[in-house]
């Protein structure tokens, strides 16, 4: 038996084929998500859902014909999270997909505050994009109901015509209760919403479950061994189960299976911080020979491989931070031994390191997960993490967590998984 994994990314869609009996990745598609629309206005980001459909109905098809002999029993839906779109009483959309990029909640609305301020919500929520709507007149006058692009797609291979939305995509759209799972406001148009990882109908006689917000479904389809999850990308994150709410400094709380709760800390600078150093690197080369340098990543890795030690200190939040997006980072500690490059590469790597380790509240652990390319393909930041939290590091064989963590959760759907604990028992590390 089979089933399908997709995550509707933002720049990217993904399906996987796995093996249920042994959770093998048989085959997988990625094609560029090239749906934007062009605005002219410079704070709205949409996109075109019927582009999306078709791309995602290719995909699946893609992977379908290398299925060979077997039965097709589940789908399970990633997206990304926050957007928002409107669908009509047939349940087809009638409006663009706004994703969480959007910036209309950041736009001045009264009493000294912008849309999102008088919400207490954020831009590119999505009831912070439809409270923008509603007060400008854009919802369309045939809209019924409001869901996220994982959710419509589900409608679209189902034929339902109201969306069912998974607690992990609703707590996204902001203005909803994590500890009571509902919104805390109604537009009249919201959907139903569950903690399971339901079913939502049938495809051609294949089960289709509820989509999950992609940073669970990366969650699910990369840690298998109860330990935090560290991602470490343009920007990086840690993320690990709590039986309840956790608060903090650039600490979130997120819905994960309605009994526990994935606590997310998010840092604006992750590989982005190593890649500023890189670029800084190659203008002084520019710099010495007056000609544009290229990539100098291999040349880095090699000098970090004897370079392991320094006494400088680097702050590695040159974005600022969630909670303070006016702090910068920095060098201290900066003396005539070590103002060097090698003193400088592995401080900025000390820093991405500890900033997720102050972020991390679980306690000690003897393993951590790795995913993202930021730390896949750097060495000397693997070991730094590993040393940073005294943990041996594991990297999930199959780099399509969301896709593949969608298709642990059909799993769940169609009674194959008990639970998502189990479901996750088929992961594999390298």
């Amino acid at each position: 038996m089979y089933s399908i994994g997709i995550d509707i990314g933002t720049t990217s869609i993904c399906a996987v084929l796995m093996n249920n009996n042994t959770g093998e990745i048989l085959c997988s598609t990625v094609c560029q998500n090239n749906s934007f629309i062009e605005s002219p206005h410079p704070w709205e980001k949409i996109q075109d859902v019927s582009k999306i459909e078709k791309k995602v109905f290719e995909a699946i098809d893609g992977v379908i014909s290398n299925k060979g002999e077997g039965e097709l029993v589940s789908i399970g839906i990633s997206n990304q999270m926050h957007g928002i779109l409107y669908y009509d009483v047939n349940g087809e959309a009638v409006s663009p997909l706004y994703i969480w990029q959007d910036e209309r909640g950041n736009l001045p609305y009264k009493d000294g505050k912008t849309y999102a301020q008088y919400l207490g919500s954020f831009a590119g929520y999505g009831l912070v994009t439809d409270f923008y709507n509603r007060e400008n007149s854009l919802v369309p006058k045939s809209a019924v109901g409001v869901c996220t692009i994982g959710d419509y797609i589900a409608m679209k291979l189902t034929g339902t015509k109201k969306a069912l939305m998974h607690i992990t995509n609703a707590a996204s759209f902001g203005c909803f209760d994590i500890s009571k799972n509902e919104f805390t406001v109604d537009n009249g148009m919201l959907p139903e919403v569950t903690a399971e990882f339901a079913s939502v109908g049938s495809w051609r006689g294949v089960q289709v479950s509820v989509a999950v917000g992609d940073n669970q479904a990366s969650f699910i389809g990369s840690d298998g061994i109860g330990a935090p999850l560290l991602n470490v990308g343009t920007g990086s994150q840690i993320s690990y189960l709590s039986d309840s709410p956790v608060t903090g400094d650039n600490i979130e709380s997120r819905p994960y299976d309605g009994k526990r709760f994935l606590i997310v800390g998010a840092a604006l600078c992750g590989g982005r911080a190593f890649s500023m150093l890189e670029r800084f690197f190659a203008s002084v080369v520019e710099l010495a020979t007056g000609e544009e340098c290229p990539s100098l990543y291999k040349q880095i890795d090699k000098m970090l491989e004897t370079k392991t030690k320094t006494d400088l200190v680097a702050d590695s939040r040159f974005c600022g931070t969630r909670a303070n997006p006016a702090i910068r980072g920095g060098f201290s500690n900066m003396s005539q031994d070590n103002f060097t490059a090698g003193d400088m590469a592995v401080a900025t790597i000390y820093a991405i390191a500890n900033e997720l380790h102050a972020m991390y509240a679980g306690g000690k652990t003897e393993k951590i997960v790795c995913s993202g390319n930021g730390i896949r393909k750097n060495t000397a930041l693997q070991k730094i993490v590993s040393e940073v939290f005294s943990a041996e590091i594991k990297f999930p064989l199959y780099e399509e967590e969301a896709a593949y963590g969608a298709a642990l959760t059909s799993l769940v759907a169609i009674g194959k998984a008990e639970n998502i604990d189990e479901a996750q028992k088929l992961i594999k590390y390298r």
